[in-house]
């Protein structure tokens, strides 16, 4: 009986052991990944865009006047891009004074910053260049890489940044001063074993040029192309699905979205809308999360985009789920 405890006490040493190193290691391994420095390309552009010259002599506009309406066209393309394409305020809050991406032992609390002019705010002093690096890259004013899905946000032109930031300024301060980025135990390991991915790694170039305007909002395959970008971070890069990086693993995987047996062959533009709008198969059954958080956007989406949206996906190759 004797002999039969020191074995078991051994072998709980040997695991608590074995944890804690396993614990060290990914410590030391994810504050790494966190606390590296990232080289991004500088851009620049105005906030908000001007109006061309032709329309101000046409509207015999003033340069007060010129700029006044310039700033209120950006402020409403703004507010319809952050309802309808971009989802900022799910980890940002609804009033952009922060919000919560995690908050979940053991995987750890990581909060969307306050985006106000307000106290707490983490974007007072930020140029262009800084809410292009965070925005489109996945990275801080520091250098370092931040938690965020930049991924989706590689497609966005200069001036849909410019028109969201110009948006996001117009709107009241909010004092509210959050906590730094805190990764849990389970949240350590992950990162440690890439099950957890930055964006900063997911996107392939920092130096590749963005955009400056986005196509012209038609119903085509390359305005549908511009609007899928946001879909890239769940669906990947050529829409195949499959198994969600950095995504809460609760998740059930990406659905496949190309004309593929094992995605969208056989549906038809009224099932695709009643995907994204209703949250609902063909079949009636409910599609579960992480899609539901699509659902609000999608309904507020013009007729015109949905449709661009559904004419890229038509357009892509029929490729199988990656297993």
């Amino acid at each position: 009986m004797k002999l039969l405890l020191r074995i078991v006490l051994v072998l709980v040493v040997a695991v608590a052991l074995l944890a804690t190193g396993v614990y060290a290691w990914a410590s030391a391994s994810s504050s790494r990944t966190l606390n590296r420095t990232i080289e991004v390309h500088e851009v620049d552009f105005p906030i908000p865009f001007p109006l061309e010259a032709d329309e101000i002599a046409e509207l015999g506009l003033s340069p007060a006047e010129a700029e006044a309406l310039a700033h209120e066209r950006a402020v409403e393309r703004g507010r319809h891009l952050v309802h309808a394409r971009y989802p900022c305020g799910d980890c940002h809050g609804d009033d952009y004074g922060g919000g919560v991406m995690v908050d979940a032992f053991p995987i750890g609390t990581l909060l969307g910053p306050n985006l106000t002019s307000g106290r707490g705010s983490v974007v007072l002093d930020y140029t262009p260049a800084d809410w292009s690096r965070i925005v489109r890259h996945g990275v801080r004013k520091d250098g370092r890489p931040a938690v965020m899905p930049s991924e989706d946000f590689l497609r966005m032109s200069d001036q849909e940044l410019s028109d969201i930031v110009a948006y996001i300024e117009s709107l009241p301060p909010v004092d509210n001063e959050l906590r730094a980025v805190k990764l849990g135990p389970l949240g350590r390991i992950l990162m440690a074993t890439g099950e957890i991915k930055l964006s900063v790694d997911l996107i392939e170039s920092h130096d590749a040029p963005h955009p400056v305007y986005p196509p012209p909002t038609e119903v085509s395959v390359e305005f549908g192309q511009h609007l899928g970008g946001v879909c890239v971070g769940c669906h990947g890069m050529e829409m195949t699905g499959g198994k969600i990086a950095g995504g809460d693993p609760a998740w059930v995987p990406a659905s496949n979205l190309t004309p593929h047996a094992e995605g969208l062959a056989g549906w038809s533009y009224e099932d695709f809308v009643a995907a994204m709008r209703d949250a609902r198969r063909p079949d009636g059954s409910e599609i579960r999360v992480p899609m539901t958080f699509v659902q609000p956007y999608a309904q507020q989406m013009t007729e015109v985009e949905m449709q661009a949206l559904w004419t890229y996906l038509q357009s892509l190759p029929p490729q199988p789920t990656p297993r």
